[in-house]
């Protein structure tokens, strides 16, 4: 049966919502292309060179991205920072009322916004729901709580906090961060990823503006502007969030400084398996690790495997893998109805087309030096609308023993891809778990908890799991990373408002130069 878009989610009719929803942000089409304003100068401006951006679902244009020169950010940073003096001084019942104020207007948007993270990053709808809640009742959570967590005299920082972020999750990771920098007293400046969830941002930061928050949004490239938003004199904080590659760069450019900074990036978080039976619990915990074809920083695409586990684990895993559901978020048949669920998918496209393609040169890459390819997916069969492009889209694989010398053995993938390496002993359990020199998270499957406790010791992880997955967490609980996963103070729950903020001590959570030190997790 040919399959069709669901009424009313084409992308014109998405985008005339968002132009409703956020007039003054959005310019008029040129060649039937409409090219976002930056939020700059307290206000939403034509500047900057229009450079189209494509969706990942079927590969079309969906708006032109502004991007901004050099010049024009550090114009927008002294405004920001001269903006951030007056918040600073904001009395907190008054912040709070207005960050209330943006909660209550995003919430009433909610729908729009999930729409757009759908078309623009190619979340399946569940899951791009998930992300708007969990920032909007992330944020109503410090709303209650930030009174206490300023109660002993804590202040902003001295200048706006600079937040730069990766694509896979503009609403909880970005735009949640910056609402809670916000009611700690702190102006911010937001740059737009480059690879999408710009128009969800724009949206929302227009909203933002309306309740009167002093937030900037500019979309450029990393070369022309991350000079300026992480070294410019008037910033107070860097907030990254991404690969190390380019977060490395970032702490490369404030080795000089002080400044306050937060950098995540990622890790190969792995998941050990050994002296383990339950594998009906492992199995819906692996099912459930697919969501959005892992890409996102707790993601567990390693499998380190007790050599006399491995037949049993595959029992379990392989069926796993192949019950995975990808494919156009948006597809549904001609017995679809107005009103009826969206596709209930774990994924759809990549990123990009390029990422895609990449991820599929480092499995071959991986095979050609010897990996064993137990599963290797096909598109063919996945609900596509007909003539679609799908060259962003990647099925799920699985490669037992990686080389060394593949990328896929030390560097975690971002796309559906894991890596199975068996090994005899405890110590070479922990020694490939620990492959990336520091993760965010990692998990143990074995039945003696208390083995497992003290295996946990010894893995370079900052939150271990015993029998279950972790994450980033929301409200009270911190996040971090140990070793290369991780630069600069943690954040979740009071250390992120400890982290944008100055008083008493400050001796904060973190990796530091001269010290590490870590909350209980």
């Amino acid at each position: 049966m040919a399959l069709r878009l669901a009424d009313g989610t084409a992308w014109s009719d998405t985008l005339a919502r968002a132009v409703a929803a956020a007039p003054e942000a959005f310019g008029p089409p040129v060649d039937g292309v409409t090219t976002l304003h930056n939020l700059v100068r307290g206000d939403w401006h034509p500047v900057g060179s229009p450079s189209p951006v494509r969706t990942p679902v079927d590969n079309t244009v969906l708006v032109n991205l502004a991007r901004l020169d050099a010049g024009s950010a550090r114009a927008a940073v002294a405004h920001a920072a001269a903006a951030h003096r007056v918040w600073a001084d904001t009395p907190l019942a008054e912040r709070k009322a207005r960050v209330t104020d943006a909660l209550e207007a995003l919430t009433a948007h909610r729908d729009l916004l999930a729409l757009l993270l759908v078309w623009e990053i190619g979340k399946p709808w569940r899951l791009a729901c998930a992300d708007v809640d969990r920032a909007l009742d992330g944020v109503r959570w410090y709303v209650d709580e930030i009174d206490r967590m300023l109660a002993d005299g804590r202040e902003p920082l001295p200048g706006p906090v600079s937040n730069i972020a990766s694509w896979n999750y503009p609403m909880s990771v970005l735009v949640h961060a910056e609402l809670v920098q916000l009611l700690a007293g702190n102006a911010v400046i937001a740059k737009t990823p480059t690879q999408g969830g710009a128009v969800c941002l724009t949206v929302a930061h227009a909203l933002m503006r309306r309740a009167g928050l002093p937030a900037t949004l500019v979309s450029g490239g990393g070369e022309e502007l991350s000079e300026v938003l992480v070294r410019a004199p008037e910033i107070g904080a860097v907030a990254f969030v991404g690969g190390r590659s380019n977060g490395g760069k970032v702490a490369a450019a404030l080795l000089d400084s002080d400044k306050r900074h937060f950098i995540e990036q990622e890790g190969l978080n792995a998941w050990g398996i050994w002296n383990f039976s339950q594998w009906d619990l492992l199995a819906g915990h692996l099912k459930k690790g697919f969501e959005y074809g892992k890409q996102r920083c707790t993601a567990y695409p390693r499998f380190v495997v007790q050599r006399d586990l491995v037949d049993e684990f595959l029992d379990m895993y392989l069926p796993v893998v192949r019950s995975v559901r990808f494919g156009h978020p948006l597809a549904v048949d001609e017995t679809w109805r107005a009103g009826d669920p969206l596709p209930e998918l774990d994924f759809g496209p990549l990123i990009s087309a390029a990422k895609a393609a990449e991820l599929r040169r480092k499995v071959d890459e991986a095979v050609r030096g010897g990996a064993v390819p137990l599963h290797r997916g096909k598109l063919r069969g996945a609900p596509f609308l007909d003539g679609q492009d799908s060259s962003a889209y990647v099925a799920p694989s699985v490669l037992l023993a990686p080389p060394g010398r593949s990328r896929l053995m030390h560097a975690e993938p971002f796309g559906p891809v894991d890596t199975i390496v068996v090994v005899d002993t405890t110590d070479e359990l922990l020694a490939a778990m620990n492959a990336s020199n520091g993760a965010l998270v990692a998990s143990l499957a074995c039945d003696d908890e208390e083995l497992a406790g003290k295996l946990a010791v010894d893995l370079q992880a900052f939150k271990v799991g015993i029998n279950k997955p972790r994450s980033r967490g929301d409200r009270d609980e911190p996040f971090g990373g140990r070793g290369a996963s991780w630069k600069g103070a943690f954040v979740g729950g009071d250390l992120l408002v400890q982290a944008v903020t100055q008083g008493g001590a400050d001796r904060l959570y973190g990796n530091f130069p001269d010290y590490n030190s870590y909350p209980t997790t």
